[in-house]
């Protein structure tokens, strides 16, 4: 850290007055650049970051859907497939009953 601040002391400059110059200037120009490409340019890097995770978690939300219409699918065929499965569906679900059946509501 000695040696950085240094640098900044144009009272050591001496013989070497322009290559400490040139630092100065880079450092200045290196910190002006970063700060412009890190935070104020519209295509930014908290910009990347921020798109970078709403990718990953659209990615999650495509995996859970997927498996989600796989299992509905797997149901559908199920219950197409079945005569029995369907009815016994729509028993528990939808409250169907054939006649003479007792129903029994339980909330």
């Amino acid at each position: 850290m000695g040696k950085f601040r240094d640098i900044w002391d144009r009272d050591r400059d001496g013989r070497e007055a322009e290559k400490r110059s040139f630092i100065r200037y880079a450092i200045v120009a290196t910190g002006i650049f970063i700060i412009l490409v890190g935070f104020v340019n519209q295509n930014n890097i908290v910009r990347w970051i921020k798109a970078g995770s709403e990718i990953k978690r659209q990615d999650r939300l495509i995996e859970k859907y997927n498996r989600e219409i796989g299992e509905m699918d797997a149901k559908i065929k199920g219950l197409t497939s079945n005569k029995d499965s369907l009815e016994r569906h729509a028993r528990e679900n939808f409250l169907f009953a054939e006649p003479g059946d007792d129903v029994y509501v339980v909330e």
